[in-house]
């Protein structure tokens, strides 16, 4: 067991093969399932929770963690956050939040809601829709945060991307203060997907 949990593709995979197996035995368990857009749909909604909750765990990462601990850290130190841990979680960071997005929008054209969503219920009769809606363009703000504002700010600010002392320190700061915004967001766009998931 220590062989498999000190490794993390073997960890990785081997909980993919318990899921996969779990799987399996609900399924047979349940005299099986029609391959139809409801299933499509369901393994769709997993991947989407999956790979949201790698966004939004490495954004409050971020926030509750690395940002305020980093004056706390030895300036010789330093280095190892902005020049290795960062830049690796950054890079979960920003796909997540792209893989997040992309499964959204299937998720909403398998389920036939993608119009009524973006339009927040609008002529549609409101309810699910406006709560759904609401998530998904909150959901896509703050994606656009990660790619168009905090990810071009964090390269300069960790010297991924050359550039003067002040542009990196204030790249730093416009990166924080975007970050700190889809923090700001993150608990009314989840409020508002388990809304519409279950309360309509």
């Amino acid at each position: 067991m220590g062989n498999i949990l000190s490794s993390l593709p073997k960890t990785i995979h081997v909980s993919l093969g318990l899921a996969i197996l779990l799987f399996l035995g609900l399924f047979f368990g349940n005299g099986g399932f029609e391959f139809d857009r409801l299933f499509w749909s369901w393994l769709t909604r997993f991947f989407h929770v999956v790979v949201a909750i790698m966004w939004i765990g490495l954004l409050w990462y971020f926030n509750f963690v690395q940002i305020p601990n980093m004056p706390k850290i030895p300036d010789e130190q330093k280095p190892a956050i902005g020049k290795v841990i960062a830049p690796a979680a950054l890079f979960y960071f920003r796909w997540a939040a792209f893989l997040t997005v992309v499964s959204g929008l299937i998720l909403a054209l398998l389920n036939g809601y993608a119009h009524e969503a973006m339009t927040l219920g609008i002529g549609s009769g409101g309810g699910k829709y406006t709560a759904i809606g609401i998530g998904m363009w909150l959901g896509l703000y703050m994606a656009f945060n990660v790619w168009f504002v905090i990810w071009p700010n964090q390269k300069k600010a960790l010297g991924i991307v050359d550039c003067e002392p002040e542009i990196k320190a204030k790249s730093a700061r416009t990166a924080m203060l975007f970050s700190r915004t889809n923090t700001l967001l993150s608990l009314p766009m989840l409020l508002s997907m388990v809304i519409a998931q279950n309360l309509y």
